[in-house]
């Protein structure tokens, strides 16, 4: 039996990505099928059945499966995860109440912050102290942990966090709490913060730990039960799971952390751009992920996508931060807006439009899917346009119904603004562009980015179809569609490598490092690493430094045998346009441990036949209504180059672009659009 068929599986909000690469067979196949939200593991599965049956691939011939899951996110959101009980240093309980004592807007009278995850009275304190050196202070009261945790048991709670003060420095009071109640209380979910994120900062580290508790059970019982389909397809292979800063890792380590599960969805479509991008030769693009809920959109320079160490979750308000819940951990550094093919399309009480975040998902989905939807969505309004054939609707097998859709615009849009079909249209999609252009421009300014200087690498199943506008509102003059754009996110999970983000806090002022300590510390990490990924990792190093007396840090690659001021003071510079006088700290040691990616090919061998489908009126903006050639993108031929306006159709999406583009078929049948 040889094992060499991968498949990636994406579960959206609205449909389920699936993408089988057999580097054997020279086989790239993907698949598309709406999300059943009441049990997303069931659309994984039939998703996988299907793929296997259209590809005859024996379930003993799949070498692994790599899957990202929203999961987290959306427990977080509609608050449905286990009951949790903190348990903290005695004289802290307060600390997740307390978080950072300001308001996340001073403007507004009523802003409340978003809930914490554990109540207070289930916040217990337990004598017992560390000093901020690791030396013990105070023994630990033994007797009291499990007095606390069984009155905790008693009032409910289903899962454990513990946060001990300055356990980032030592966590041998910590652990002798896993081991007592190991024994007193075996099925207890424990999480230690020092396990999930041993840094310094006493809030947030509590924060982390809580949110890893609170989901804990509800992952673990999801990855057992996807386990258990595949074993029942007969797949045995591992089973991998992304990580939010785009790495994989095992289910056990998914299991024990799901925390870092958080991103896992989105950071697989940004890893995606970034295969593309190096494919294509592009240092710089912008990537969008457009689907049926959100559109995502990241930068990636370097061939790289750009990654944080800090994250908000479960924001009040998506757009203000200090309105969520502070998590420490890696992450692919995106902006998420509520504009997808399914957001919803109304106008508000001022009669002014508004598009999402509401959104239609799927179930019941947009007007034109005929499952019950009622509310115009940017999926109808792209289909009054033009830019969608309903007879073509992924491959045929969803037929979209047209007129229902004019019906729902008109009604709901056109009538009460005084707009004609087609206006009420082209205004859905304005708005919904520059929705997604607003945001993409301050996720840029915030790193000191002109978009003008990126290619737009599209993707999503309406991400291409959108990709032209938002481009001209951002004067970005190349788009770049890869082939499979329509699950893109299922490709980023085949290619993303196996990673381990780990990090330490050594607080020091970088004239005084010990730096003995520091290579323990390293040591340690890299043992930790070798022990979730095997043998063969590639090792990378960095560090937090700050300005002594500065709040926030920025992360520098370790040089060898260089100057770290030095390479801190040039990335300063780089982020900030200046250097200061003074002396710099370091706060946190980082460790990067990955194993090689895999290197799968997005392109197909041409089919025969005429790749022209025939024409179509599209509405283009600030072109208004045109005849547009129609093309087959399984029958294009490497190397052609064509002019707009022009449709590409390929079964799970669809892009457009006006009579200002010239497009290039690439070796694989990527589409380069130039605009101007």
């Amino acid at each position: 039996m040889s094992r060499t068929a991968r498949i990636g599986v994406d579960v959206g909000g609205t449909f389920t990505d699936l993408l089988l690469h057999d580097p054997a067979r020279g086989l790239t196949w993907p698949g598309k099928l709406p999300t059943t939200p009441h049990a997303p593991h069931d659309a994984i599965t039939a998703g996988i059945t299907r793929l296997l049956a259209e590809t005859g691939t024996d379930p003993g011939d799949v070498a692994g499966v790599v899957h990202g899951t929203t999961l987290v996110t959306n427990t977080l959101l509609e608050r449905t995860g286990a009951v949790v009980g903190l348990l903290t240093t005695d004289g802290f309980r307060d600390t997740l109440e307390m978080a950072r004592e300001i308001r996340f807007d001073p403007t507004d009278l009523h802003a409340r912050p978003a809930p914490p995850l554990v109540p207070r009275h289930l916040c217990r304190g337990v004598p017992g102290r560390l000093t901020a050196d690791g030396t013990e202070l105070t023994p630990l009261d033994e007797d009291a942990v499990l007095a606390q945790v069984a009155d905790l048991l008693a009032h409910g709670v289903e899962a454990l966090a513990v946060a001990l003060l300055h356990a980032y420095r030592d966590d041998r009071h910590e652990r002798r709490v896993r081991e007592l109640l190991a024994r007193a209380h075996p099925g207890l979910p424990v999480t230690l913060s020092s396990a999930v994120t041993p840094v310094i900062g006493e809030y947030e580290r509590a924060s982390t730990a809580c949110l890893n508790a609170y989901v804990q059970p509800l992952v673990a019982h999801y990855l057992d039960a996807l386990r258990a389909g595949l074993t029942t397809l007969g797949i045995e292979a591992p089973l991998h799971i992304m990580l939010s800063g785009g790495g994989v890792t095992t289910v056990e380590d998914a299991k024990a952390f799901p925390v870092r599960l958080l991103e896992s969805g989105p950071a697989a479509g940004a890893i995606a751009a970034a295969a593309v991008a190096r494919r294509a030769g592009e240092p710089d693009v912008l990537s969008f992920d457009m689907g049926g809920t959100t559109a995502k959109i990241a930068i990636v320079s370097g061939g790289e996508p750009r990654r944080k160490h800090d994250f908000e979750a479960g924001r009040v308000d998506k757009f203000k931060p200090g309105s969520g819940l502070p998590v420490k951990l890696t992450v692919v550094d995106l902006i998420e807006i509520g504009s997808g093919g399914g957001s919803i399309a109304a106008p508000d009480p001022l009669g002014l439009l508004k598009v999402g975040p509401r959104s239609a998902g799927s179930v019941p989905g947009p007007v034109a899917y005929g499952r019950g939807g009622e509310q115009p969505t940017v999926t109808d309004a792209d289909v009054v346009l033009g830019y969608l054939d309903p007879d073509a609707f992924l491959g045929g097998e969803l037929r979209l119904r047209a007129a229902e859709a004019r019906k729902a615009v008109a009604r709901d849009v056109g009538d009460p603004l005084g707009l004609d079909e087609t206006g009420a249209a082209a205004g859905i999609v304005e708005v919904a562009t520059a929705s997604m252009a607003a945001a993409a421009r301050m996720h840029l300014a915030e790193h000191g980015r002109d978009p003008a200087g990126f290619a737009l690498v599209a993707f999503g199943g309406a991400g291409p179809v959108h990709a032209y506008g938002l481009a001209k509102q951002l004067k970005i003059r190349r788009v770049i569609v890869p082939m499979r754009a329509g699950v893109m996110s299922a490709y980023g999970f085949l290619v993303a490598a196996p990673t381990v983000d780990l990090a330490r806090s050594l607080p020091s002022p970088l004239s005084e490092v010990d730096w003995k300590r520091v290579a323990a510390l390293y040591g340690e990490m890299a043992e930790q690493a070798a022990a979730v990924l095997g043998p063969g990792v590639r090792l990378r190093r960095s560090a937090d430094l700050r300005y002594l007396g500065q709040g926030a840090a920025l992360e520098v690659g370790l040089p060898e045998g260089g100057d770290l001021r030095e390479a801190f003071e040039v990335a300063y510079r780089e982020a900030f346009g200046r250097t200061l006088d003074g002396p710099v700290e370091v706060v946190d040691w980082r460790l990067t441990a990955d194993l090689p990616g895999h290197d799968v090919g997005l392109g197909c061998a041409p089919a025969d036949g005429d790749p022209r489908r025939g024409e179509r009126e599209v509405h283009f903006p600030g072109h208004g209504r045109v005849r547009a050639t129609v093309w087959d993108r399984y029958r294009l031929r490497p190397g052609t180059e064509l002019t707009g306006p022009a449709v590409f159709e390929e079964r799970e999406s669809s892009c457009s672009f006006g009579p200002d583009c010239r497009i290039r078929v690439g070796d694989d049948l990527t589409l380069f659009a130039d605009i101007g």
